[in-house]
C-alpha cells in the first residue's frame, strides 16, 4: 500500500496533533503516524492544572479531548505504527511502516520523549511508566518506585492513592531531587518509605515480578526487597534513534531547530518535547506545534508557485 499526503506527523502528542489541526484547517492532507496511541506523555499526567481555560483536567481526558477534535477534522491517523524506515533527505519524504509507503512533501518530526529504562529489570512484564496507566492492578500489593526527582514522588503520591500496600521509593544518587513539599508529602504517609542512594542490581521473576536486590551506593550492602511491581521514573530521553544519521541533533540527542521549528533538512520541522529547548510543557509544546503548522504550510506553498 502507498499513500500521499501534504503532511506526515511523526508522533501523536500534543504538538503533533496541534500541527494536524492547523494543518488540516488549512486544506491540506495531513497523517499521524504513532508508535502507540495519541496523546503521548500527556496520558501518563493524572492531572493537569497549568492548562488555560481548564482549573483541573485529567492529563487523558485533555488528550482525548484533543485528538476527538483531530479526528474531526479528517486527519489519517495510524497508531501502533512500527516505522521500519524513513528517508528524510529528498524533495519527496518517504516513510515506510507496517509494510506501508507514505509520501509528503513536508515532515513535522514530535516524536517526544520515552522514560529511560530500567536495564537490569529484562522482559519483567511488571516494570512500569506510569501509576495512572498501570497502578490500580496493584491494589493492595506491594511496590518499587525508582526515582526521586518530582515524577518519582509524584507519581508514588498517585499509587498510593490507588491503594498500594507498601511504597519504596529508591533514588541513586545521596540526595533526593524532588520539591521539598512533594518528599514531605510522601514521607508523611504510613506505608511509604523513602531511601537515596539505593540502587537496584537485580530483578527476580519467572512469571512474575518475586523480588529485587538493592544495593547501597555508599556502603557496598545488598539486601533482597519483595515487591509486586516496579514503577521507574528515571527521566525521559528523546525518541531521535531513527533520525541520528540524517537530521542534526545536539549532545543529547535533542533535534537542533530555528524559531521557526525549521530542522537541518529542508521541508522537515520539529515539534514539542523531541527538539532542544529549555521549557517542556503542554502550552510550550502547542506553541511549537502551530509553529511548525503554519511554517509547514507556507513552505508547501511555496514549492506550488
Amino acid at each position: 500500500m502507498s499513500t500521499t499526503h501534504d503532511i506526515i506527523i511523526l508522533g501523536g502528542g500534543v504538538a503533533g496533533m496541534t500541527s494536524a489541526i492547523y494543518a488540516a484547517r488549512a486544506n491540506l492532507r495531513v497523517l499521524i503516524l504513532d508508535e502507540n496511541a495519541c496523546g503521548g506523555l500527556v496520558n501518563w499526567t493524572k492531572v493537569v492544572e497549568n492548562m488555560p481555560s481548564y482549573t483541573s483536567i485529567g492529563g487523558m481526558e485533555l488528550a482525548e479531548r484533543i485528538n476527538t477534535q483531530v479526528e474531526a477534522l479528517g486527519v489519517d491517523i495510524e497508531e501502533a505504527a512500527c516505522i521500519d524506515s524513513i528517508d528524510l533527505t529528498g524533495a519527496i519524504k518517504v516513510v515506510e511502516a507496517d509494510d506501508a509507503k507514505y509520501t509528503a512533501k513536508a515532515v513535522i518530526v514530535a516524536t517526544g520523549r520515552k522514560p529511560v529504562p530500567l536495564e537490569v529489570a529484562g522482559e519483567c512484564d511488571n516494570v512500569h511508566f506510569c501509576a495512572i496507566c498501570d497502578g490500580a492492578a496493584y491494589k493492595g500489593k506491594k511496590v518499587l518506585v525508582v526515582g526521586g526527582g518530582n515524577s518519582g514522588f509524584d507519581e508514588a503520591v498517585a499509587l498510593l492513592d490507588q491503594g498500594i500496600k507498601e511504597l519504596l521509593l529508591i533514588e541513586k544518587m545521596d540526595k533526593f531531587f524532588a520539591a521539598h513539599t512533594a518528599q514531605d508529602l510522601l514521607a508523611s504517609k504510613d506505608n511509604a518509605t523513602i531511601e537515596h542512594s539505593t540502587e537496584v542490581i537485580e530483578v527476580s521473576y519467572s512469571e512474575k515480578l518475586h523480588s529485587v536486590t538493592l544495593r547501597n551506593v555508599a556502603t557496598g550492602e545488598t539486601r533482597e526487597h519483595e515487591c509486586d511491581g516496579i514503577f521507574v521514573f528515571m527521566g525521559q530521553e528523546p525518541g531521535t534513534e531513527i533520525f541520528a544519521d540524517q537530521l542534526a541533533l545536539d549532545s543529547d540527542g535533542y533535534i537542533e531547530t530555528d524559531e521557526l521549528m525549521q530542522t537541518s533538512l529542508t521541508g522537515v520541522y520539529a515539534a514539542g518535547d523531541v527538539r532542544q529547548k529549555k521549557y517542556r510543557q503542554i502550552t510550550t509544546a502547542m506553541s511549537d506545534g502551530t509553529i511548525a503548522a503554519l511554517e509547514a504550510e507556507r513552505f508547501l506553498h511555496s514549492t506550488a508557485e
